[in-house]
């Protein structure tokens, strides 16, 4: 063990227990809690906590209250942040489910994305009238409230539906859209009939 780590031992330890000991609604610890148990240099023994876990494969992630994640982060911003541990590495399908069915995370997929094209939030109404063209209308309001409670998205009272942060944390927002976008692509492209010779002899001359 390094000095470092040495020294910081009994603080890696506590940080690994309040991380992983689930006390409230939503997984992880703010970081006013952290600086309160850990101190002020509590930021320093995430990132060695962080070394330690990454033979397992995972991470320690923080996401702040805003969208825009700061450059260099002040201690003012990482106190008002949410810490967790999370997967390093990209899951396989199976385990991507966790209890998920298919259809579940495909509308979750698809909220996300019309969220993001709204510039980031949407009337409520608006995505279970989409939604209501994927999936049996009995399930939209059940699934919405689900999404909700996981914490991938939020609800004001004027109905507006918005990213949480969970949705930050583990969905990649660019890479979703592409791969939307690509598969539009796909289907556009496989439902439109083929050249026909003669004008592909017109486009030749």
């Amino acid at each position: 063990m390094s000095k470092s780590k040495g020294v910081y031992g009994s603080k890696i330890k506590k940080a690994t227990q309040l991380l992983f000991y689930k006390r409230h609604q939503k997984p992880g610890v703010r970081g006013a809690e952290l600086h309160k148990a850990l101190g002020a240099e509590y930021p320093k023994v995430l990132d060695l906590l962080d070394d330690y876990l990454k033979p397992l494969d995972l991470q320690v992630k923080v996401i702040f209250e805003e969208e825009k994640t700061p450059d260099k982060p002040t201690v003012e911003e990482l106190d008002k942040a949410r810490f967790y541990v999370a997967s390093r590495g990209e899951l396989q399908t199976k385990d991507k489910l966790m209890g998920w069915r298919i259809d579940d995370l495909a509308g979750l997929a698809i909220t996300v994305s019309y969220i993001i094209s709204k510039k980031g939030q949407a009337p409520r109404k608006d995505v279970e009238k989409l939604l209501s063209e994927k999936m049996p209308n009995w399930k939209i309001g059940l699934n919405i409230e689900r999404y909700i409670r996981y914490g991938y998205l939020a609800q004001d009272d004027k109905g507006q539906l918005m990213l949480d942060w969970r949705t930050r944390a583990e969905v990649d927002q660019k890479a979703l859209i592409n791969m939307l976008l690509s598969n539009e692509t796909k289907k556009q492209a496989a439902t439109e009939p083929d050249q026909t010779a003669e004008e592909a002899e017109e486009e030749e001359e």
